[in-house]
């Protein structure tokens, strides 16, 4: 299909004369005096009107976009503005409408609202992908727009640049494609496609990945003469000056580490929450959000919303049914995010709402985990919290000795540590104390995150006449030697051929070498020492050095 831009503009746009303002009929000189523009003459530093043409702001986006200062739009809404100038231009109100993929940005069906103007949703297809002939077919002589989110929200995912441009080329309207969250994805923006691709509209921010949310500067890259069309209907002085020296300034900064950060954070998420068993799936993204479909949607927003984070509920959104929407944050927000979803799981969302409700108890730090395993023999819930109050702790197995070896975790280690256990005693000690070492080292291992920042060895510890030895290593190789001769079957009610067993399940769930080395005359001092000597090196191992991001390691970043 052939595309007439003349074809689809509003004939009382064609007819516009664009508002002049007082510096248009300035064409340079050396101005000393400006007594143009009905301005107060006493300088503030925003006494003067801005450059409504964005003139230096656009060659400097120019440059970063690799594009020409003439084919862009510049909007003081962020993309907002140049939706809503879309509509303006193209669509008459009451007789025309456009197509949209659906989910997708809710500011689209608003504004065609606003400016009387029928909204055509098509569904993607079940995996959210783009269905270019569903699209085309809910098209007629009066559809102007085709609205593309890519990387879309709420879904996350980009679509193929080489099908978005083959829809444009069988329309004859304008194709918009809304890339507000280009700059994390890999399969690359419309922009650099656009010559020969006269009906599209490339939508960017600076709100996301260049964090100039508040700043709310929008960018449209089109051909020149849509470019000017938006330019002459846009208000006069639509970006203020502040901003428009803010954003050059700004758009300086190298933000390649920033965006490489979100990217790696948005892998770990979806393998954390993928593995939550309250997660029915975590869908792929190119954005810097993850589209996450779980059992309890409104359940887990309120529960997340009662413990100081906010996410955006889907549930209500025609193909996001049971989905919430949870934006990548800093490494310690995320561990957070992470640590309430394991701890909804373990606990139960109506239980920790209502606790969490009716009790002062304190919430978890980022550097958190809650495990819940369940076997034919053992039924387990463990909590981990690196950077809790030990004095919270609470641990039950039904083993009164090993519950008492347990407690010197939290005490020497300073950490929070909730383990509950019902196994099946009346058989063997074997099951409860084993799987209370797996549940224990993979909590601690996923309360650990990537590790960045931790001293990752430990040591320590002597103990009456007794004396013990722990080397911790978190370095993500397994091993464990045990140096600890007992003298008797059992200290207290369990028995001491377990506690190589024990630890040995522990260094392989938490991932960490550990050496045990420990020599006294009474058995109960002993294992004690051991244990003792276990929690004050995983106290020196997992403290963070603060601005420390790596692993340390004489072979780089492990």
């Amino acid at each position: 299909m052939s595309f007439i831009l003349e074809n689809i503009i509003r004939d009382n746009i064609k007819a516009l004369k664009p508002y002049s303002t007082a510096r248009d009929d300035f064409k340079g000189g050396d101005i000393s005096v400006w007594l143009d523009a009905n301005e107060s003459p006493y300088d503030t530093g925003v006494n003067r009107y801005p450059d409504p043409h964005q003139r230096a702001l656009k060659r400097a986006i120019a440059r970063l976009k690799g594009v020409s200062p003439e084919q862009l739009f510049i909007g003081g809404a962020g993309s907002d503005e140049a939706i809503d100038l879309v509509y303006r231009i193209f669509c008459n109100p009451g007789i025309d409408n456009v197509v949209a993929i659906s989910p997708s940005y809710g500011v689209y069906s608003v504004a065609a609202d606003i400016n009387d103007i029928e909204y055509r949703a098509v569904p993607l297809r079940s995996d959210f992908s783009l269905d270019a002939d569903a699209l085309l077919a809910a098209c007629d002589a009066h559809t102007k727009v085709i609205w593309i989110c890519s990387p879309n929200n709420p879904t996350g995912n980009a679509f193929d640049v080489d099908e978005i441009l083959g829809i444009a080329a069988r329309f004859d309207g304008v194709v918009a494609v809304d890339e507000a969250y280009i700059d994390f994805s890999e399969k690359g923006s419309v922009a650099p496609r656009l010559s020969g691709h006269p009906n599209v509209i490339v939508l960017q921010t600076l709100s996301k990945a260049w964090g100039m949310a508040a700043l709310r500067l929008g960018i449209a890259i089109a051909s020149e003469d849509i470019a000017r069309l938006m330019a002459m209907v846009k208000y006069p002085y639509n970006v203020n000056g502040p901003t428009q020296t803010e954003v050059m300034r700004m758009i300086e900064r190298d933000i390649s580490a920033q965006v490489a950060e979100i990217r790696s954070q948005l892998r770990l998420m979806s393998c954390a929450l993928g593995r939550n068993p309250l997660v029915r799936r975590v869908y792929p993204s190119d954005a810097n959000f993850l589209l996450v479909k779980v059992d309890d949607p409104d359940g887990m927003y309120d529960f997340l919303i009662s413990n100081g984070v906010i996410v955006r509920n889907r549930n209500t959104v025609p193909g996001c049914e049971g989905c919430l929407r949870v934006t990548v944050g800093t490494p310690e927000e995320n561990g957070r995010v992470i640590a309430l979803f394991d701890r909804a799981a373990v606990e139960g969302i109506d239980s920790v709402v209502r606790s969490d409700a009716g009790s002062d108890a304190p919430a978890l730090s980022a550097r958190s985990c809650s495990i819940r395993r369940d076997t034919n023999e053992t039924h387990i819930s463990v909590v981990v919290d690196l950077e809790g109050d030990p004095a919270v702790s609470r641990i039950s197995t039904g083993l009164e000795f090993f519950n008492h070896m347990l407690q010197q975790i939290p005490h020497h280690g300073g950490v929070r540590l909730d383990i509950d256990c019902k196994g099946d005693l009346q058989v063997d000690e074997h099951h409860t104390m084993e799987d209370v070492a797996i549940a224990l080292g993979q909590a601690i291992d996923r309360a650990l995150g990537d590790k960045r920042g931790i001293e990752r060895y430990g040591f320590v510890l002597p103990m009456d006449e007794s004396r013990a030895m722990a080397l911790i290593d978190f370095g993500g190789r397994a091993e464990l030697v045990w140096d600890v001769p007992f003298t008797r079957e059992y200290v207290g009610d369990t028995p001491t051929e377990m506690y190589r067993h024990f630890f040995h399940s522990l260094a392989v769930a938490m991932r960490a070498n550990m050496h045990v080395v420990a020599r006294g005359e009474n058995n109960h001092h002993l294992i004690e020492g051991v244990f003792k000597a276990f929690a004050r090196a995983l106290k020196m191992a997992v403290r963070r050095q603060p601005f420390n991001y790596s692993l340390p390691s004489s072979k780089g970043l492990l």
